[in-house]
């Protein structure tokens, strides 16, 4: 930011604080703007997937969790903009200075792993959009007419030399290097800071709003037509931990009516995927990420001590407010549409077997069915595939849409949340023609949310890999940080195998999780240190009360953790991974005190001496 600047807004600020509180509260207003670029990365595809599928299984009785996740953001990312903004210095080196070195480089390749990690399942956003929702015949055939004319051998002999089966993913991979592509041109148009990235920047945040504005206005729209229990709604948002360990909503209602044997085996699977979906939806509130842009962002401003406030307010209101709006409107929508509901067209609730393996909902509830119906039989003594869908068709209808809420649904099936708002009138032809209107106002919307994220998330890996070499930005430094979280997400195709690309999501947010921790226990140190803050660490009440909140919100970040890397002990794969690296980091910080500490004794000797 231009000096002039600068000196124009700590202007405005002075001024407006000898006018008093309401005078204080516009400047605050008009100066708003970190918020906003978090909010911007909030409201991504993983705050959309995570919205839609907490709607899908747990209705709007799970509408406290992103209220409380976001909260505990805005705690953690103010504290880091109190410490940046006391101190004028940039966090990594004050962290490696003042508090621990191993945090400082545990938080920053966090970072980087996080940008790496929540890249993939934007390409996937991307491509499911275009796949499932604004390409009439999907990308296959499209891609097909690109590999004519020679390429589809070479991808063959590639296939042939490697024992790969590439053809397999060969639309994921064209389609994924091409958004790659675009990307890396968005990315140099950001950097330029000209007329062309303003437009870019314009119509992806013109993107992003078709799908923003269709949620809200279908959860208005119903609340006109009176479909929505607004007391149930309010009381979402009241906070229940025991959600954790039982279903809830009307699924857990259905659960509790089954037989003990048939309740227990539904109330562990439902559970499972409960969790899964809430530590998900949790984690894409604030990322650790986030928590590196944040004090950056500040810095690149040249705000200081006496935008404190300023920060605090832009935070709440330019990132929670947006975010819980929009995210609790699509866990209502999604709820309304699809939460222990069936369509009467998918034929899973039918007795006939043959109407029950055609039905889209079977095919993605099959395996988690057929376990069902083998429960209590031994493993020689299990049916066979013809039996077990016998038995699957013969189950009651309350099973069935337990079963329902488990699916991972594609994007044109999620699409149907926005139908209520473009419907135009009723009859099957209309419900037609809305179902295809809000496919490509949803295709619209997670494409825009997905692109823009990638470039976002690119930059800031771009960003910290200049931080750590101590390098300006736009160099090749910036250039190579960039590729590296492009090209990580890019290889989404590798790693996913699902047919529900959005549910990638939750899978890569629950890594998520498990990284937050590092950044909130840091920011919680920085904010109670007397070599880093001096004078201006926080006194008497002020100290309680931000020790306080921080204190809540890493204990619910570190439970959260806890969660997510529980899960992930159950996979004989992920397991070693996880425990080497939990076991590693904890023994570095450790050591990374102890050095720390020995080295101030020995500073305090020589002054001494």
């Amino acid at each position: 930011m231009s000096s002039d600047r600068l000196s124009h807004e700590r202007e405005i600020l002075d001024a407006a604080r000898g006018k008093g509180g309401f005078a204080t509260l516009m400047a605050y207003v008009k100066l708003s703007g970190p918020g906003w670029l978090q909010s911007a990365i909030t409201l991504g595809g993983g705050s959309l997937g995570g919205a839609l599928f907490l709607g899908i299984l747990g209705g709007t009785s799970l509408l406290w969790l992103q209220l409380v996740a976001i909260i505990m953001g805005v705690i953690m990312l103010s504290a880091i903009s109190y410490v940046t903004l006391s101190t004028g210095e940039r966090p990594f080196r004050a962290i490696n200075r003042h508090i621990n070195p191993v945090l400082g480089w545990a938080w920053i390749f966090a970072t980087i792993a996080a940008n790496m990690i929540w890249c993939m399942p934007q390409f996937s956003l991307c491509f499911t959009a275009l796949d499932k929702t604004l390409l009439s015949d999907g990308i296959a055939p499209t891609v097909q007419k690109m590999l004519d004319g020679g390429l589809q051998s070479a991808v063959d002999k590639v296939d042939a030399a490697t024992s790969i089966d590439i053809a397999s993913s060969v639309n994921e991979i064209v389609i994924s290097a091409i958004i790659l592509a675009v990307a890396l041109v968005a990315v140099f148009l950001n950097s330029s800071k000209g007329l062309a990235a303003r437009i870019f920047d314009w119509f992806l945040k013109g993107l992003v709003g078709v799908i923003v504005v269709c949620f809200v206005g279908a959860v208005v729209l119903l609340t006109t037509q009176g479909q929505l229990d607004w007391n149930l709604i309010l009381h979402g948002f009241i906070p229940n931990l025991a959600q954790v360990n039982a279903p809830t909503g009307s699924i857990g209602e259905l659960i509790s009516g089954l037989p003990d044997d048939v309740g227990a085996f539904w109330t562990g699977t439902i559970v499972t995927k409960q969790r899964e979906i809430m530590i998900g939806a949790a984690a894409t509130a604030v990322g650790i990420n986030m928590t590196f842009l944040m004090p950056y962002s500040l810095l690149k401003r040249g705000w200081d001590r006496k935008f404190r406030g300023l920060s605090r307010f832009d935070l709440s209101t330019g990132m929670a407010v947006p975010y819980i709006l929009v995210t609790s409107c699509v866990v209502i929508a999604s709820a309304a549409q699809f939460h222990a509901k069936i369509d009467d067209s998918d034929g899973i609730l039918s007795t006939d077997p043959a109407k029950v393996a055609e039905s889209n909902l079977f095919k993605g509830a099959k395996g988690i069915l057929t376990k069902r119906v083998n429960l209590g039989r031994t493993a020689e003594d299990q049916l066979s595939e013809e039996d077990a869908l016998a038995a699957i068709a013969a189950l009651s209808t309350e099973e069935k849409i337990v079963a329902s809420a488990t699916v991972k649904r594609q994007a044109n099936e999620l699409a149907k949340a926005i139908v209520p708002l473009l419907a135009s009138g009723k009859g099957e032809d209309a419900m037609k023609k809305a179902e295809e209107r809000a496919r490509y106002a949803f295709g619209v919307g997670i494409f825009g949310m997905g692109f823009s994220t990638i470039i976002i998330l690119m930059l800031i890996n771009g960003f910290a890999i200049c931080e750590i070499f101590n390098r300006p930005l736009g160099g090749w430094f910036h250039v190579l940080g960039c590729l590296i979280a492009g090209v990580a997400g890019a290889s989404w195709w590798y790693f996913w195998k699902d047919d529900s690309k959005i549910y990638l999501t939750i899978v890569t947010s629950s890594f998520g999780m498990m990284l937050l921790p590092i950044a909130y226990i840091t920011f919680f140190l920085m904010m109670n240190s007397k070599s880093l803050l001096g004078d201006a660490r926080p006194r008497g009440l002020a100290r309680i009360v931000w020790n306080l909140l921080m204190g809540v919100s890493v204990v619910g970040a570190t439970a959260a953790a806890g969660q997510a890397i529980q899960g992930k002990l159950n996979d004989p794969q992920a397991a070693p991974v996880v425990i080497t690296v939990l076991v590693m980091l904890i023994l570095a910080v450790g050591a990374g005190f102890l050095t720390r500490r020995q080295n101030a004794k020995s500073a305090g000797s020589e002054e001494s001496a």
